[in-house]
Formats: structure tokens, C-alpha cells, sequence
């Protein structure tokens, strides 16, 4: 099939999908107070290599209808994967008896009619392949064999390709009923290389919503070579105090810290350490992350959340404080405050590189000597408190350049004092994510060795 045919196709699939939502809604509004319905219908290919031998393929053609009701603030919830006209049926008796055994609850319930997304823009998401399952093998093929040409490298835990794109449509009774069309790609490769009797595993990956703007296939697998074999003749090193850089692809973990701390439920919950932080001061002066949602292609794209809300371009953290919480309906509602359109997840979050713009390499002198991390294990961290501890990879740095590699250490601090001490942001952006991130400097932190 034609990526034009493709395209045509889902086109016909979210007419299709729209009408059943709104036929769903139609059917449970005349029986409870407020209804709302979601489609998502997805479609795809995974394909895995090792040692050049195709290894998996498998397809992927699912999707489900969920359907939320509400009558006196109770709540009660259902899914089906059969999409016909009895299953869903079946499925508004099971969310309407769900809900009859549920308690009330003041905040429970659809938004504000005045922040529905009633219009949805085009954000440029759909970008189908039509590769086959021939193509499919061959580019997980050459990432791997390209890394393998390298005489260090001694196995391989695989190429991975996977290229799927999805319709998702949402309604309610207040009478929103929109949709859109996405796709991703991704193509990843992860090696061992091997010099002394000593192993180090790593990958690469490329990802985008367009197929022609992977990395080539060759490109990935050199990188992972290249990154496993950095790794080689790995040393210990003793427990100090240092200032840690953060390569853009681990930095991107430390604000997804700050995601998790200020996210309504968290919040509510009183489980977070930047409890009661609007409007104070949590990163530099100069620190700021701004969200846009409309970006076209955006990996983080959506003219609206999970629950409709329309998504909006605002700072997060404005000259180094905290502009807002991340909330859901249910959660502004326990807080007292409105949706910030963050049900299902944050929109394209852009972390500002610091005001004179340092490349990695400019990055690495302001290091001058200490830690550079570029690989993070264990999942050491305290939420409620902040406090912060994980196994580290990456190198030495002394002089502003990389020294040697060094392996089994431990990092730790606070978050909260980390995010006060970050010193610079690096021009070296992480594009693969929701969060664009560059390299990120904290003045000093706790180095656990030998």
C-alpha cells in the first residue's frame, strides 16, 4: 500500500472512529449525567535483529474504545476492544454498574466547557511508511552489522526497528468531538565490545514521526560502537565531593523529576518535595522551560489532553520559578484551581541553554575536573523528599577534557539543592524526547567510589 492510500485510509478511519465515539456518547448521555469516550487505533511494526539474523517480527493492529460515565459525582469506567454496536453497548452497562458501586465525589467530572478544544489545529503528526517487512529487517540489519565491522566488538544484543502511526479521537457530552492522525519511527542498535577480558555494553538510538528523518541505519550502528568501545579500560575512581555534567541524554531524567514533583496528583497527595513552590524560586535566575504543545511534528504535539482540554503555550519556570502545576481535572478540582491541559502528560518542554549559549566542549572546560555522566542505573530516588542516588557510568574530566572512563560509582544529592546548583546548560540539545534538554553542569555532588 501507497503512503497516499495510507494516508487516505486513516483519514476514512477517523470519520469512522468520530462517529462511533459520538454514537457512544449519544447512547450513555440519555442515561447519566456526563459521558465521555476515546478511540485509540494503532498500527504497526516491530522487527528485531542479532548477529545479522533476523531475530522477531511482529504486527501490531490493536486499538480500544474507553468510556467514562458520571451521574451525582459518581464515577464508573469501561473498555472494549470490540468496536460493533452490541460490545458497546455492553461496555456503557458495565460503566454505568461500575459506577452504581462507586462513592460521590465533589471532584469528579468532565472540565470547563471554556477550555474544551472545540477546534483542533493541524500539528503536522502524520507521517506513515510504507516499507514491508523486507525494509523493515534491513535497516535493524545494517545498524547492527555497521557496529559489528568494528574489531572490538564481540556481540550484540540487537537492532531494533518499529514504525507505527495511530488515530486517536476523543468526545464528550458537552459536545466536544475531535481527532487526529500520528506516527513515530525508531530504529536502535546495542553492542558489546570487548578489549582485555573487559565487556561494555551500549546503544544508540534514532527516533522521529517522519521515516526520512531517522539517522541512516549505518550512522546508528557506528555510534553504538563507537560509544560501547569509549567505555573500554573503565577505572574506579575514590568517593569525593565534585561538581557532575550530565550528558543531554541522562539530563533529560533530572527534569523529568521536576514533572513528577509538581504533577497535580502529587501535589494533592502532599507526596512531592516542591509542595507549596508557585511562585517561588527552584532553579538560577536564569533558568527557564517553556512548553508549546503546537509544535509542528513535535514529538510532544496535542491540540489537546487526555480529557480534551485545549493545550496551551506557557512557561513552566519563568527566570528560575515555578509558574505552575501540572493538573488534570481532578486534580485542579482538589486544589481548588482549573486544568492546565496536562492530563495524559506534558506538551514539548524546552529547557533554555544558559544565557551565552556553551557547546559541549565549552561544557566540559567549565566541568574542568570532575564527573561527566552519561549512563544512569537504579531508580534511587525519593520523591516525597527529593533525595537523590544512582548508579552512575561515563568519565573523568580533568583540564576541561575526558581523561579516562570510569564505571561502579554512585551520585547523590537533593533535587532541590541540585536545581539550585546547576551552574550551566549546554547548546547540545536532546531531541528524541518530549523534553529538549541540553548537557546540564551541577556544582557539586556526593561521588560514592572504591
Amino acid at each position: 500500500m501507497s503512503i497516499e492510500q495510507i494516508k487516505k485510509e486513516a483519514i476514512n478511519q477517523k470519520e469512522n472512529l468520530s462517529a462511533i465515539v459520538d454514537n457512544a456518547i449519544k447512547q450513555a448521555k440519555s442515561r447519566v449525567d456526563e459521558v465521555e469516550v476515546s478511540i485509540n487505533k494503532s498500527t504497526g511494526i516491530n522487527v528485531s535483529t542479532r548477529m545479522g539474523e533476523t531475530e522477531n517480527v511482529e504486527f501490531n493492529s490493536d486499538g480500544a474504545l474507553f468510556i467514562t460515565v458520571y451521574q451525582n459525582q459518581r464515577k464508573g469506567s469501561a473498555s472494549t476492544n470490540d468496536l460493533s454496536p452490541q460490545a458497546i453497548l455492553q461496555t456503557i452497562d458495565m460503566a454505568i454498574n461500575i459506577m452504581q458501586y462507586t462513592s460521590s465525589d465533589p471532584c469528579s467530572g468532565l472540565g470547563d466547557i471554556s477550555q474544551m478544544a472545540f477546534e483542533s489545529p493541524d500539528l503536522d503528526l502524520f507521517y506513515p511508511s510504507d516499507l514491508n517487512v523486507d525494509n523493515a529487517i534491513e535497516q535493524a540489519k545494517q545498524a547492527e552489522l555497521a557496529a559489528l565491522n568494528h574489531s572490538k566488538l564481540v556481540n550484540s544484543d540487537g537492532g531494533y526497528f518499529s514504525s507505527r502511526y495511530g488515530v486517536y479521537v476523543y468526545g464528550n457530552s458537552l459536545g466536544m468531538l475531535q481527532g487526529y492522525c500520528a506516527s513515530s519511527h525508531s530504529l536502535s542498535c546495542s553492542v558489546i565490545a570487548e578489549q582485555a577480558g573487559q565487556m561494555e555494553s551500549n546503544y544508540v538510538y534514532s527516533s522521529s514521526r517522519d521515516f526520512n528523518e531517522l539517522k541512516p541505519a549505518e550512522t546508528v550502528g557506528i555510534e553504538a560502537a563507537d560509544r560501547a568501545i569509549s567505555h573500554l579500560g573503565a577505572k574506579q575512581i575514590a568517593t569525593m565531593q565534585a561538581p557532575v555534567l550530565f550528558s543531554a541524554e541522562v539530563a533529560v531524567g533530572l527534569i523529568r523529576h521536576l514533572v513528577g514533583a509538581i504533577s497535580g496528583g502529587a501535589i494533592y497527595r502532599k507526596s512531592s518535595f516542591l509542595l507549596d513552590s508557585i511562585g517561588q524560586t527552584i532553579f538560577p535566575n536564569w533558568f527557564t522551560i517553556y512548553e508549546d504543545p503546537y509544535i509542528l511534528k513535535g514529538v510532544g504535539s496535542s491540540p489537546f489532553d487526555s480529557e480534551g482540554t485545549k493545550t496551551v503555550q506557557r512557561n513552566i519556570v519563568e527566570q528560575g520559578v515555578l509558574q505552575t502545576y501540572l493538573l488534570g481535572n481532578y486534580s485542579a478540582r482538589k486544589l481548588g484551581l482549573t486544568s492546565t491541559g496536562h492530563a495524559g502528560g506534558i506538551h514539548n518542554w524546552f529547557v533554555s541553554p544558559s544565557q551565552n549559549n556553551i557547546s559541549f566542549d565549552d561544557m566540559l572546560k567549565k566541568l574542568d575536573k570532575g564527573i561527566l555522566v552519561t549512563s544512569l542505573m537504579g531508580q534511587g530516588v525519593n520523591s516525597v523528599t527529593g533525595d537523590y542516588s544512582r548508579g552512575a557510568t561515563g568519565f573523568w574530566v580533568e583540564n576541561g577534557k575526558i581523561q579516562y572512563p570510569v564505571n561502579e560509582i554512585t551520585i547523590a544529592g537533593n533535587l532541590q539543592d541540585m536545581y539550585k546548583n546547576i551552574v550551566a546548560i549546554g547548546n547540545d540539545l536532546e531531541t528524541r524526547t518530549s523534553i529538549q534538554c541540553g548537557s546540564i553542569l551541577i556544582d557539586n555532588m556526593s561521588i560514592a567510589g572504591k
